[in-house]
């Protein structure tokens, strides 16, 4: 990945998360794509972009729930950077568990937005990259993905279906010069968990953006943010089916 211009490409550009690694590639001079569908949002981050350093900063707003947008996305990115240095897919959505469990149509549109969609954006910028011989694609899953609570299990599958993929592109693309990084954030104050009583396992949506970039650099294949939870998550995957489905969680 080009260290002076990097062009790159960001999917859910509007989260806090994505906001944070872009400002990290904006202060390198980076030419970048942002994606999201709300516009004015998406007009403010380019614009704090720019104040920080960023080389250009092209838009494309969309729905990503509609897969007739994905490839339409990568094109345009194509035309607009030529070669593609990194892409980060961080869209999604947090939704209540107890309504997904009352609304199949509700479970069904998280699973489309937080997995699928992800998954078709992820696969045809793999496409990509594949072709040019380089590459970094970033996608955001989630510890939730590492076992199935009763408090968010919805949300936890999709981003467990998102983890798989990942591992089986990476393994796929394995001596291609194109590389798939796995971020597992735990808990993190966004807009997203603001409905959330935080403690001291929360992190800062900068902190992540760090570990993030930085793991997209060093070639990372899967990052924990923090990293505590990977021995956290280690230990919950060893717990027995029967005494899991006891815990209140």
């Amino acid at each position: 990945m080009s260290q002076d211009m990097p062009r790159i490409v960001i999917v859910g550009a509007t989260s806090a998360i994505a906001t944070h690694v872009a400002r990290r590639f904006a202060e390198r001079h980076a030419h970048l794509v942002l994606v999201a569908r709300n516009e004015e949002h998406l007009r403010a981050v380019a614009e704090d972009l720019k104040v920080r350093g960023a080389s250009a900063v092209d838009l494309y707003v969309a729905d990503l729930r509609m897969k007739a947008a994905h490839q339409d996305l990568v094109d345009r990115s194509v035309t607009i950077l030529g070669t593609i240095d990194a892409v980060l897919i961080a869209h999604g959505v947090l939704p209540d568990q107890d309504e997904c469990d009352e609304d199949v149509d509700k479970a069904i549109d998280t699973l489309m937005t937080n997995a699928l969609s992800a998954v078709s954006i992820m696969q045809r910028f793999a496409l990509v990259m594949k072709k040019q011989g380089r590459g970094v694609l970033a996608v955001i899953s989630s510890v939730a993905g590492e076992r199935g609570r009763p408090s968010n299990y919805t949300y936890g599958a999709a981003k467990s279906l998102v983890t798989q993929y990942a591992s089986g592109l990476r393994a796929r693309l394995r001596g291609t010069g194109v590389h798939v990084l796995t971020v597992k954030p735990g808990f993190v104050d966004t807009p997203m968990t603001a409905h959330l009583p935080k403690n001291m396992l929360f992190a800062a949506p900068s902190h992540v953006a760090d570990a993030i970039v930085r793991g997209m650099r060093q070639r990372t294949p899967v990052i924990y943010v923090p990293w505590f939870w990977r021995p956290i998550m280690a230990i919950v995957r060893a717990i027995p089916e029967r005494l899991f489905m006891r815990l209140k969680s």
